[in-house]
């Protein structure tokens, strides 16, 4: 395939709802967040520079995840069948999409409670559900109607399977039972009892008179008889490869991956600490997918001794299910309402081993600032490190090390030439210089504590935001020099922004409200409201969890001139001078555009 092809393609899948839902001129403002070394971007640069300039992409290709599905319903069953993936909604429906695009194919209603868990029979004729409200369901895909309903569970089920030679579904359920039930008559011919309850079930892909379950943090496998055909050990996740000639187990410290037949380990990595939510292997059986919270970590298990090979970060929520669709595509689904489709191999950051026993990931950025005066952009890590990014080459120029690891809240200023980074618990607020790797105060904070905080436009001051108030905290003396009441119940989400020595607030209710105060007057003097938004106020994603992909608006007709890419993590912050944009991700990334946009 040529690469005006592939690139067309990427374009059109990574901005595909865009482009379903808008004019064809969209397809102009996709263009310049295409990857510079994209065929695209080179041939219509002279068409797009006028107007907006990348100076630094979020990778040097397409990147990982070229397209994300927002349901807005809670996700968790999923399986997939040549290109077609059925997953379970918390409303009790089961979506159909395409694994190639992501469109909608069909939706089938039945259960009335949430749906569980999936299983495409062999020749993907026919879809087995379990749900919540206690029943297994078996659907023909050509009509979307439900061929039987089988009852028998007195709690809800959580694993089903179907026999290879589509004679046997198997359920397990939390009320600690595996039933086995005939899809010709319906009936459950024999119950499994557990010791507690069944987190999955599945009959061995090549030998549909056994099957294989996880209950108790074991392993068991039985017959179609519902007799104990070997020892259980220790297990709390388990998956099969597609042709059915390999399984992995979970076991609390490691992933084996065993032959089916003769159970000998042919490869196994550590997973210490580290509970894996569900794992899936690639159709070649090449690698095995493990998602952990909301991350997905490739690992190579073509040898005795797998590597890491990429991790995937998008979702901003646990991960609930995965399913490969091609030996290089994956599918996840997450309690974020997203699915998203990765494409293996295209990683811009590759992991680093530290030792077997734990990764070194690219961490999320907390806050981005933008310092278009000094030429720098400055971007602050969850991990406490802060980098220095030119804004005219897009390169990171140094970056340090600061004591702010894994702290929520961190902020980094540039204040009397001196780079100032400050971070934040609940309770304490402290102050760091960095080139001089010294910290130079710690305030604490009485009352309930910190909801959000940002340092000033010159670095002399942090803003944070409590229960009842907005103060202003010097960073020289630790003293608060400006307070002003705002009376609102912050029981929703808020978030501070920061033009210079204003603030502004924006308060998450229905409608929302946008306020602001000007600190900028002699010190102790009590700071004034001021009505408006910055200019800030027109990018998404600043400080706050979204799920959609923010954009920037023109501020006179509020119409989207440039939609951000989503094939990356939540934005995490931004900032925005009317001429250059930062993005930072939680991914770790940062993009960078010179925006010469004019307002119509």
């Amino acid at each position: 395939m040529c690469q005006w092809t592939t690139d067309s393609q990427r374009l059109i899948l990574e901005h595909f709802d865009t482009i379903h839902s808008s004019p064809s001129h969209i397809y102009h403002f996709a263009l310049p967040i295409t990857p510079s070394s994209s065929w695209l971007h080179q041939y219509y640069s002279t068409e797009f520079s006028q107007e907006i300039k990348v100076v630094r992409g979020v990778s040097a290709g397409w990147g990982t995840c070229f397209r994300t599905v927002s349901l807005n319903d809670y996700l968790d069953g999923l399986s997939c069948w040549k290109d077609v993936i059925a997953i379970g909604l918390g409303s009790g429906s089961i979506i159909i999409l395409n694994a190639i695009t992501g469109i909608q194919v069909a939706i089938l209603s039945g259960h009335t409670e949430w749906v569980t868990s999936l299983a495409f029979s062999p020749d993907g004729a026919s879809l087995v559900s379990g749900s919540f409200d206690y029943t297994v369901k078996l659907w023909d895909m050509q009509t979307g109607g439900v061929v039987k309903t089988f009852q028998g569970h007195t709690q809800s089920v959580y694993s089903v399977s179907i026999s290879a030679d589509y004679t046997i579904i198997a359920s397990g359920s939390m009320d600690n039972t595996i039933c086995l039930w005939n899809i010709q008559t319906g009936e459950c011919y024999h119950t499994i009892e557990q010791k507690g309850w069944v987190d999955y079930v599945c009959f061995f892909p090549l030998e549909p008179n056994h099957l294989m379950s996880v209950s108790g943090e074991k392993v068991w496998q039985w017959d179609i008889d519902g007799q104990q055909v070997a020892p259980g050990y220790d297990g709390s996740h388990i998956t099969f490869s597609l042709d059915g000639t390999q399984f992995a187990v979970y076991n609390g410290s490691a992933i084996e991956v065993q032959t089916s037949d003769s159970k000998i380990i042919v490869a196994k990595f550590h997973m210490a600490n580290i509970n894996p939510g569900c794992f899936s292997f690639s159709p070649d059986n090449r690698v095995i997918a493990v998602a952990v919270g909301s991350r997905v970590y490739i690992w190579d298990i073509t040898s005795s001794d797998p590597h890491l090979l990429e991790t995937l970060i998008g979702h901003t929520e646990m991960i609930s299910s995965l399913a490969f669709s091609s030996p290089s595509s994956l599918i996840s689904v997450s309690i974020d309402y997203s699915v998203k489709f990765w494409q293996l191999g295209t990683s811009s950051t590759d992991p680093v081993l530290v030792d077997e026993k734990s990764i070194l990931l690219s961490a999320p950025i907390r806050s981005i600032t933008l310092r278009a005066e000094d030429g720098i952009a400055i971007s602050s890590h969850s991990d406490g490190v802060v980098r220095i990014w030119d804004i005219l080459t897009g390169l990171c120029k140094t970056s340090f090390l600061t004591p702010a690891n894994n702290f929520h809240w961190i902020d980094t200023q540039l204040a009397n030439g001196r780079l100032i980074s400050v971070w934040c618990n609940n309770e304490k607020i402290f102050i760091w210089d960095i080139e001089n790797d010294e910290l130079l105060r710690t305030v604490y904070i009485p009352g309930d504590g910190v909801k959000d905080f940002r340092m000033s436009g010159d670095g002399s001051k942090v803003f944070f935001l409590d229960k009842d108030s907005i103060q202003a905290l010097s960073i020289w003396t630790g003293e608060v020099v400006g307070k002003v009441m705002h009376g609102l119940n912050l029981s929703n989400d808020c978030l501070l922004t920061i033009d210079g020595l204003k603030v502004w607030f924006r308060f998450s209710s229905k409608p929302s409200m946008n306020m602001g105060w000007n600190f900028g007057m002699i010190l102790g003097s009590t700071p004034f409201s001021i009505s408006g938004m910055p200019q800030l106020g027109f990018i998404g994603g600043i400080r706050q969890k979204r799920s959609f992909v923010p954009g920037i608006e023109d501020p006179v007709t509020k119409k989207v001139v440039l939609q951000l890419p989503g094939r990356l993590a939540q934005s995490s912050d931004a900032q925005w001078n009317g001429q250059y944009l930062v993005v930072g991700y939680d991914s770790g990334e940062v993009l960078i555009l010179e925006c010469n946009y004019v307002p119509h």
